[in-house]
């Protein structure tokens, strides 16, 4: 089992020494979140909750996921980079190309893209991105990305993008790994045809169902043999037996912020970076990682 840090909701200015932390105590990813901007007020629910709030308070940090990478793959040596998760057809597929591919190639290729199709049509609208297409556009951007990343002149006609021939350069020397996050049935089809799935803040018997899920449409598709990976938010398993429970479906990444279980909702960037260390010892390496 391998351990993802989630920086979902930090100042920006802590990220550097979690980073830090991070790199030199055994876990395997650091994680972002990301939105561009956060709105007052929305024009629809925020889907996760119950009651339709948001999960995070006014005036979150929200950086830039890329930009961010690059600047903490300069200060740390192994650590990886993933997010929870990128809205990929928000943006301008050339654009996350280029993004993705300069991250890669800085940080000796430790980046994993973890992209969904998002929720806000607030923030669609202000990037002048079609909401009601995503879906569609997402599985149209997740051809284009893998053909850009080669460096060779390729070309591409889709229904909603097309290009003649041209190349993106530099070119990172291995194509990054694509995980899809989501729950919906839509989500799940579109991870499996990817190279691992985010799970939301779920159960461990949904997180397995949903696993289940995907195997079976791996299997149909013949990539039941190939590698997949799974990054979990188990929502009621926070000991080493849960995780090996998880780990035994498939379950190969936990994300997780460590500090609230030994300071609980704390600000202090002393007591954040205290619990990335002290969780690697309690359960990390517990877990063989």
């Amino acid at each position: 089992m391998k351990f993802v840090l989630s920086s979902s909701f930090c100042p920006l200015h802590e990220l550097r020494e979690l980073a830090i932390a991070a790199d030199e105590s055994g876990w395997e990813a650091m994680s972002f979140s990301d939105h561009v901007v956060n709105p007052e007020a929305l024009s629809h629910d925020y889907p996760y909750t119950d009651d339709g709030s948001r999960r995070w308070e006014p005036f979150t940090d929200w950086p830039d996921p890329w930009v961010m990478i690059g600047a903490l793959a300069a200060v740390t040596e192994r650590l990886k980079f993933t997010n929870n998760i990128f809205v990929l057809p928000m943006r301008n597929p050339f654009l996350v190309a280029k993004a993705i591919s300069t991250a890669a190639i800085i940080s000796d290729n430790r980046v994993i893209p973890a992209i969904g199709v998002g929720w806000s049509k607030d923030e669609f609208g202000l990037l002048q991105q079609d909401f009601h297409t995503r879906g569609k556009r997402t599985d149209e951007i997740l051809e284009i990305l893998p053909l850009l990343w080669t460096g060779k002149m390729v070309s591409y006609q889709g229904t909603f993008y097309q290009f003649e021939p041209l190349e993106m350069n530099p070119a990172p020397s291995v194509l990054p790994p694509i995980w899809v996050g989501g729950i919906s049935k839509a989500a799940m089809r579109r991870a499996a045809r990817c190279d691992g799935w985010v799970s939301d803040l779920q159960t461990s018997a949904e997180i397995i169902d949903c696993i289940a899920f995907i195997k079976q449409c791996r299997e149909d598709a013949g990539l039941g043999d190939q590698p997949f990976s799974v990054m979990a938010t188990p929502s009621d398993a926070f000991t080493p037996d849960g995780y090996k429970h998880l780990e035994d479906h498939g379950v190969t990444h936990i994300l997780t912020q460590p500090w609230p279980f030994y300071h609980g909702n704390t600000a202090d960037p002393a007591k954040k970076r205290d619990g990335v260390l002290r969780y690697a010892e309690d359960i990390i390496q517990q877990m063989g990682g």
